[in-house]
């Protein structure tokens, strides 16, 4: 009887694991990703970026031509003999499938494990045991020998990125490597040397590859890069190097990730630092928006959409900061910069009375008898707090649509404006509205350091 009870202890867990791997990606029936049934969103941490991408050696538990499987964070990677089919899904109902081929490599490569891991997966689906599959080996990379004449290839990575290695042994051609792709509607290389693929559901980002050679214990970094040819074929570009050494070409998919909750998210604007942080704004209905511990407003007010602010690291792997930003009625962040201490500045449009504003702000009521105004957002480095907020309007619609920061930390904001009272500065360009009633103006508008006055405003 206790060994009866150990053992569907046992199942127990082992289902439980099985549901919250799936919620996580597509256990497809083929290669070709059908409909799951997973929850369609699942909260993980954000220590989840961290762990090891796995991999599964394929024991049935998907279609016979793929060898290994791994599931990341949204994201399902089938490994082939001849290609990597990788499937990004949104809400179990949105999906990318795109494939990358090895054109003119070997079409029987030996595909292997390696760096066994101490974890296994295992399926109990359906009633009938003989469906099911345990104890299924998992695998930290693959090796892929001999893919083209002396290159193997080998995946590995972790929940947020994955990476592939070409490794060129001693007087092979690294010129025989050409990758093709399905699923992309146009391929360029950006200005950062990075292999943007762009798709029906976004833009697909391979980072430029690092190239180098390990000498006397050191790594030595060779030129190179990503080479098109034609609109679905990349090659790489290698310049001298040692052929008596090894050589290993490291692209990476840099990063591609989904941020939202449950409900309607759309993000309308960007901007970098030096850093190569990402800070995103846009307008969230999502009771379960990601935010972080500590910023400055992580709790949904109302239920009509609100602004919200995300800064990413780097490697998109995980958030620096998240907030909400708005108030009871409806608002959104239309336009963001940075400045060189990492404060962002965010303009848009609010409906909200109480829109949170700062007690020196230039504006910290609306001036409006309906529609919305614009306002200007000033978030310090760590999300955590607002260095300033105002509204910037008059009786009618108002709405930020762009915005600029200089050295000294003044915002230029410019929008769209049908108010006849939106504020401006005497002497500016031009004080009056030039349109008649619903024929917007447009405005441009200096705002001070601290946000509390009008360097100057103009329609």
């Amino acid at each position: 009887m206790h060994e009866d009870k150990t053992f569907w202890v046992r199942v127990a867990s082992l289902i439980l694991t099985l549901l919250v791997t799936a919620a996580c990606g597509t256990v497809p029936a083929s290669v070709t990703p059908a409909k799951s049934d997973a929850p369609s969103h699942v909260r993980v941490s954000a220590a989840y970026g961290r762990l090891p991408l796995y991999f599964e050696a394929n024991k049935g538990q998907t279609d016979e031509q793929v060898r290994f499987l791994a599931r990341g964070s949204r994201s399902t990677l089938f490994l082939t003999p001849s290609e990597a089919v990788l499937v990004f899904t949104h809400r179990e109902v949105s999906r990318t499938v795109l494939r990358m081929t090895f054109i003119g490599a070997n079409p029987e490569p030996s595909v292997v494990g390696a760096e066994e891991l101490p974890g296994k997966a295992n399926y109990f689906i359906g009633s009938d045991p003989a469906n099911w599959r345990t104890d299924v080996p998992t695998y930290a990379k693959v090796r892929y020998k001999n893919v083209y004449p002396g290159i193997d290839l080998i995946y590995y990575g972790n929940q947020r990125q994955l990476e592939y290695d070409f490794v060129v042994s001693p007087g092979a051609d690294p010129k025989r490597i050409r990758l093709g792709f399905q699923g992309a509607d146009k391929l360029e290389v950006d200005a950062q040397g990075d292999l943007v693929l762009h798709t029906a559901t976004g833009v697909i980002r391979q980072r430029k590859p690092v190239i180098y050679q390990e000498v006397e214990g050191a790594r030595r970094e060779i030129a190179g890069g990503y080479v098109l040819e034609g609109a679905r074929r990349v090659g790489f570009r290698v310049t001298a190097y040692d052929a008596r050494r090894p050589l290993v070409i490291d692209p990476a998919l840099f990063y591609s990730t989904y941020l939202g909750g449950s409900d309607s998210d759309e993000g309308f604007a960007i901007a970098v630092d030096t850093a190569g942080n990402a800070y995103v704004t846009g307008s969230t209905f999502s009771i379960d928006f990601p935010t972080t511990q500590g910023a400055f407003q992580t709790t949904l007010v109302g239920f009509h959409g609100v602004a919200f602010v995300t800064k990413l690291n780097s490697t998109g792997s995980g958030l620096v900061y998240s907030t909400y930003l708005g108030g009871a009625i409806a608002d959104r962040g239309q336009a963001i910069a940075v400045d060189i201490a990492g404060n962002a500045y965010v303009t848009g449009l609010t409906f909200s009375k109480d829109f949170p504003t700062t007690p020196v702000a230039f504006q910290s009521t609306p001036n409006l008898l309906a529609g919305n105004n614009a306002f200007v957002t000033k978030l310090n480095p760590l999300g955590s707090a607002l260095v300033y907020s105002t509204y910037l309007g008059g009786d009618n619609d108002d709405q930020g649509l762009g915005i600029a920061v200089d050295a000294a930390g003044n915002a230029y904001v410019v929008g769209q404006t049908a108010s006849s009272t939106f504020p401006t500065t005497p002497g500016a360009f031009q004080r009056f509205e030039g349109g008649g009633l619903y024929e917007p103006d447009a405005f441009v508008t200096k705002l001070n350091p601290l946000g509390s006055a009008l360097v100057y405003s103009t329609y």
